[in-house]
């Protein structure tokens, strides 16, 4: 099996390994831009922005919003959209297609939610800030796999496949998570007008409906409703991700036969002289691209082409709006004392690794699964590591947990130190591992 060589990346999870981590650079350096702004002279510039209130539609008949609000109701819906999206393709042709290859990633997945929130409770038990448990719980496989790209062929392709396939199991718990825990006071009439358009998506899917503007639509309603309901908005992303098609709408024999009979006609075609084609071959490349476009399922061309969108769009807008926390160093020597932080930060940290590594063994022990192909127990461990980099939906879900503009930026110091420190021990300890080979 190839090593991973970011270069030379031609496969479809390379190409996703080469954006993720790229896009965790990125998210490194909008969040570090967002940190000197808050604790520069403009930090109240910084604030004030994102307070600005956009109004879609008219003050009588639309929605006003902060464009904090806007981005994290608004765009992390897209963001969730595409988590949905890799969600279900996971499950049905990806690593967590069959038992065996789904049952190592799901344990550690599971004990790499369950322990951290244990430590979380643990330290703020009897207390109002208990609600921040989902806090740890959280991977961020941008960051996480932009140290795999560091590493480069010490990391075995299997090994990066395992951390990805966890992070979209991981994802999936914190969907559930914010849908069951962290919603407000249910309005029924809304929730019913929800589940108007829930219907409508899935006989969308049924009928094999696959133009993106019918999903869109549908979905925006979708959107609207769940903002009305009570549950956060983004849980409609997942599900409108959850109704996208997955069959192309030619077979494989339809699409050879087809293209076989266009380049025939573009091979019997006369060519011009110039750059440009003939209006034959213009209309043959066009069919052609037709036919490609066709044969193509519509989850994985929307996930193929939205997810730039996410990684180089969605996420560093969210981070430039959100890591900007304003600390002097009084507040900052406080935050570091207190529950919450020490608790996200603990959780993370330490929870994260040890619940993988713990619920991947008891797996493995159980004959339930085996380990990736050429892999240790050592790199489970360093993997639990790199797991502990929350970032971006721990702070997504600080946003939901707590409303205190105090506790919001004590789990937030909890966790830019768990996440740069998961990294770098993360780094360090797998660099320790030799080249990766085939025969390893």
């Amino acid at each position: 099996m190839p090593n991973i060589k970011i270069a030379s990346l031609l496969r479809p999870f390379e190409d996703f390994f080469k954006n993720q981590a790229s896009g965790g650079i990125l998210l490194l350096a909008t969040s570090i831009f967002a940190l000197v702004l808050a604790n520069s002279p403009l930090r109240d510039a910084y604030h004030h922005f994102w307070e600005i209130e956009l109004t879609v539609g008219n003050r009588s008949f639309g929605l006003t919003q902060s464009l904090h609000h806007w981005i994290n109701d608004g765009l992390m819906a897209v963001f969730f959209f595409v988590v949905g999206l890799e969600i279900k393709r996971e499950f049905l042709a990806g690593e967590l297609a069959s038992r065996r290859k789904a049952t190592l990633p799901i344990a550690a997945a599971i004990g790499g939610m369950i322990v951290p929130a244990a430590i979380f409770v643990a330290i703020n038990q009897g207390t109002a800030d208990i609600r921040g448990w989902g806090i740890p719980m959280a991977t961020d496989i941008a960051f996480a796999l932009g140290i795999i790209a560091l590493l480069g062929d010490r990391i075995s392709r299997p090994l990066a496949i395992f951390l990805t396939a966890l992070a979209i199991v991981d994802d999936l718990g914190a969907v559930l998570v914010i849908a069951i825990f962290y919603t407000g006071d249910l309005s029924w009439p809304a929730l019913g007008i929800a589940a108007l358009f829930m219907i409508v998506l899935i006989i969308g899917n049924r009928l094999d409906l696959q133009h993106p503007n019918f999903y869109a639509l549908i979905g925006l309603g979708l959107w609207v409703a769940f903002l009305k309901s009570g549950i956060h908005a983004s849980i409609a992303g997942v599900l409108i991700g959850a109704t996208i098609p997955v069959r192309a709408r030619y077979r494989h024999d339809v699409f050879i036969k087809k293209t076989g009979d266009l380049l025939d006609r573009y091979k019997r075609s006369v060519s011009i002289p110039g750059p440009f084609h003939n209006e034959q071959q213009l209309g043959t490349l066009l069919a052609l691209e037709h036919v490609c476009h066709e044969a193509m399922s519509p989850l994985q061309r929307m996930e193929h082409e939205m997810t730039r969108w996410i990684i180089y769009g969605v996420m560093p807008i969210f981070a430039l709006a959100n890591a900007g926390i304003s600390l002097t160093a009084n507040e900052l020597g406080t935050a570091l004392t207190h529950p919450i932080t020490i608790g996200v930060t603990l959780g993370l940290f330490i929870g994260k690794p040890l619940g993988i590594l713990l619920f991947a063994w008891l797996a493995v022990k159980f004959r339930l699964c085996d380990l990736p192909i050429g892999s240790r127990w050592s790199d489970i461990a360093g993997i639990g590591m790199l797991a502990g980099i929350g970032f971006t939906m721990s702070m997504f879900i600080t946003n939901l947990a707590y409303l205190n503009a105090e506790s919001v930026a004590n789990a937030k110091v909890g966790i830019f130190i768990a996440s740069i420190l998961a990294g770098l021990m993360g780094y360090l300890f797998l660099a320790r591992r030799s080249r990766y080979r085939p025969s390893d």
